[in-house]
Parts: C-alpha cells; sequence; structure tokens
C-alpha cells in the first residue's frame, strides 16, 4: 500500500533531503483519506472494492468519533434507517426504523470490518498542501504513540478530505460568562439529563440538538429555558406515520420545491399547529429552500413542542449578559440558572489544515453547491460537505471513489507499460 519514502519513485526523492530526518515519510500509490466518520469510510469501501489502496488517517482512537463521543446518549438518527445507510451495506432487518446512537456505531463498526478498512488512528493532520512543481499532496500529521508523538508525512497523488461539516464545536462568546460561576458545556459533551435533576439549565440553541437536550433535561426533571435566538422551521418527524422526509423525497419527483413546501408546511400546521404563538417563529422561506440556501435544517419534532406548549420547556428570546448564578435576556428579562448547555453547533476545520483557497470557501464548504461539491482540482475531493446527511455523503462517496479509482488504474496502466518498454529495451541492448 504504501512504502517509505527511501523506496519511492526518483521523482519523489529530490525532496529536501532534512525531511528524512526530521519526519518520517510515506509513499502511498493511492489516495489519503483525511477522516474516518461515515463519509471516509463509504469513500475507502468504495476503492477497496475497486482493488485501489489508500492511508485513512483519523485524529481519534476510534471510527466515527463525533458519533462515539460527542453525542447525547438519547440521539436516534432522525432520518429511517433506508436513507442512513452506506454504499453497499443495508441496515441489519432487525433494526428499528430510527436506529439508536450505539445502533448505528455498531452498524459503522461491522461496516469497516466488512471492507478491511483500518484506519491510521491518533493521527492528526496538521497541513495538507498540493506540490505543484512534482504534480503530488504533501500531508503532515503529528502521531501520537505511547512515548509521546512523531512526525509523519504521506506524500499521495489523491487527497480526500472527508472530515466533515461538524468538525469542531462552535462556542459563541457572551458577556460575563465567566462571572456565571455556574456548569459551563457544549451539547458535544452532553450525555443525559440525570446528572441535572432538580436544575435551572438554560440551552442555548433550538435546533435539533437543542430540542432533544430540552427535552431529555424535562424527562429528568430538570427545568430547561430554551434560547431561541432566530426563526426556525419545526415539522412532525412523521405525517400520518409515513416519513416527513420520505414524504418531501416523493413529492419532490413529481412537483417544483416551492409547491413541495407549501404542503410540507400545511401539514405541519394541521399536526403541530401554529408555533409562532410559542415562540417559534418560521422563516420567510419554506424548510427545503431554506436548508438549500441557508443550510438550515429543520427541527424534526420527537416530543419537544409538546413540552413546549405545556410549559415544561420554557421558550427565552436571545441573550444579553451573564451574571453569578443569573442570565440577562434580550427583553430585559432575568433568569436564575443553575448551569448553561451550549447547542451552538458545529463547523468545519478544513481551513486550520488544508493549504488551499480555491476549492474551499473561508468557513470550509465546497464553494460548488451539491451535487458538484465533491471533486477539486489536482486530485482533490470532499465528502460529507452536502448538507443532506448521510445520504448526500454517500452519493459524493461513491462519485469520488469511482473517479479516484478510474484514474488509479489508468496511471497504473501507463506505469506497466512504462516498465514493460524498459524491459524490452534492456533485452534488445543486451
Amino acid at each position: 500500500m504504501h512504502n517509505i519514502c527511501l523506496n519511492m519513485p526518483p521523482l519523489v526523492q529530490t525532496f529536501d533531503p532534512e525531511d528524512l530526518f526530521t519526519r518520517r515519510c510515506i509513499w502511498v500509490s493511492g489516495p489519503v483519506i483525511v477522516g474516518a466518520g461515515p463519509s471516509g469510510l463509504a469513500v475507502a469501501a468504495g476503492l477497496k472494492e475497486q482493488g485501489v489502496p489508500f492511508v485513512i488517517l483519523e485524529r481519534a482512537n476510534c471510527i466515527a468519533s463525533l458519533w462515539q463521543n460527542r453525542t447525547y446518549d438519547r440521539l436516534k438518527l432522525h432520518l429511517p434507517k433506508q436513507f442512513c445507510q452506506l454504499p453497499n451495506f443495508p441496515f441489519p432487518e432487525d433494526f428499528p426504523e430510527y436506529p439508536t446512537k450505539f445502533q448505528f456505531i455498531s452498524y459503522l463498526e461491522s461496516y469497516a470490518k466488512h471492507f478491511g478498512i483500518n484506519p491510521q488512528f491518533n493521527e492528526t493532520v496538521q497541513s495538507a498542501k498540493y506540490d505543484e512543481t512534482f504534480g503530488i499532496w504533501r500531508v503532515k500529521t503529528i502521531r501520537s504513540i505511547p512515548s509521546g508523538s512523531s512526525e509523519v508525512e504521506y506524500i499521495c497523488r489523491w487527497l480526500v478530505v472527508a472530515t466533515g461539516e461538524n468538525a469542531e464545536k462552535v462556542v459563541p462568546e457572551f458577556e460575563g460568562l465567566g462571572e456565571f460561576a455556574g456548569h459551563v458545556m457544549h451539547a458535544c459533551d452532553y450525555k443525559s439529563g440525570k446528572n441535572f435533576t432538580g436544575q435551572k439549565v438554560l440551552v442555548v440553541g433550538c435546533g435539533n440538538s437543542g430540542m432533544e437536550v430540552s427535552l431529555d433535561l424535562c424527562n429528568h426533571n430538570a427545568s430547561p429555558s430554551m434560547v431561541v435566538r432566530s426563526s426556525v422551521h419545526v415539522l412532525p418527524r412523521e405525517v400520518f406515520g409515513k416519513s416527513t422526509f420520505e414524504l418531501a423525497v416523493t413529492l419532490m419527483k413529481k412537483l417544483p420545491l416551492w409547491m413541495v413546501d407549501k404542503i410540507l408546511l400545511i401539514l405541519a400546521r394541521l399536526i403541530l399547529g401554529n408555533t409562532a404563538k410559542f415562540g417559534l417563529k418560521r422563516p420567510c422561506l419554506g424548510p427545503l429552500e431554506y436548508k438549500n440556501t441557508a443550510g438550515k435544517t429543520p427541527v424534526l419534532d420527537i416530543g419537544a413542542l409538546q413540552k413546549i406548549r405545556s410549559g415544561q420547556i420554557k421558550v427565552v428570546p436571545g441573550i444579553r449578559k451573564f451574571s453569578r448564578g443569573k442570565v440577562e435576556l434580550v427583553n430585559g428579562e432575568i433568569l436564575e440558572i443553575d448551569s448553561v448547555i451550549l447547542a451552538t453547533g458545529y463547523r468545519s476545520n478544513v481551513p486550520s489544515w488544508l493549504k488551499e483557497n480555491e476549492f474551499f470557501s473561508n468557513d470550509g464548504i465546497p464553494k460548488n453547491p451539491f451535487p458538484n461539491g465533491w471533486k477539486g482540482n489536482a486530485g482533490l475531493y470532499a465528502v460529507g460537505f452536502t448538507r443532506r446527511g448521510l445520504s448526500g455523503a454517500s452519493l459524493d462517496a461513491i462519485s469520488v471513489s469511482q473517479d479516484i479509482a478510474k484514474s488509479w488504474k489508468e496511471e497504473t496502466k501507463q506505469k506497466k507499460k512504462t516498465v514493460a518498454a524498459r524491459h524490452r529495451r534492456c533485452i534488445s541492448h543486451f
């Protein structure tokens, strides 16, 4: 699969010789994949099936570290399992329609085992830069080992960025938060409401995470107040026993987007009522159009709205400032609180390590929208940035693995022809 640089073709041996002494240098004859989440695993499986060698780098000590280490215990897939499975490997039939977090992790581990995917764990990419002179990518990493750490550099023709849209937590700054003195955590560190029983908890954010954390807190006899700073679409997870997402996908095959949005809003009004009455004002754009333009996923309600109606979850406006044991809201109201949970989302970390400014925007998302955001120039690819969840990542993974396999096979064929020609010349000279 890969060789130490000393055994590489003459092309790569011309690098600064000091590199050979300061870091381990490895030539990869196929692509380097950064990230061993669902996106990276799906690309690796596609390459494996076509006989293309690769190296997959993962900064954590396990696959799907976001799912394993940064999700709450009550989490389930928001969409039916048929829309969340990775290529060429369906979910077990006995899994429920909406698998739990632990079932999904089990599925991913089975996926990696089935395709023989063995990532390089505890390896954090520091930088990846394209060397125009030699037409290759140089990927520098820090490898954590029991005795400390070591530097490694991978040299490859293709680079697959599979770190996704949710690589790093977003932590906004709030005036006075340092003086608050209560417990403050990001939703990625929240596991269960059992540690918050009897507490008054401020949940900052009203997306799917904010809603579900608030619901979980209620179920553990805490008193959550949920900060809603902007408009949000709340849809029922199911309509008359059918997945709302599945219904939308079916309708979009026959109707224009604006009409599907209208239908979804009518159904939401019939089933959920007027959410604006509870402080959840809807955006001007429909849920699907809003998702496409602003990247904001509609909330699929699984019970939080009922708690909001009953007053068990209190909806409050934006934050002005914190003080010791209290928060002042923009409407002047002051709440006494014990803890703060920041359900403020995640962002891409690509700009921090990828030295490239044409394919990715400043926020670490490909500039070209879906379905054209998977391929850049000079052997650069991206998977998991479609804002269309696991189904979007799977589609991109198929495109990426097929495109790389085609290039790799052509280059391998050309190299064999070159070697054969040299061999024939040697024989004729002999």
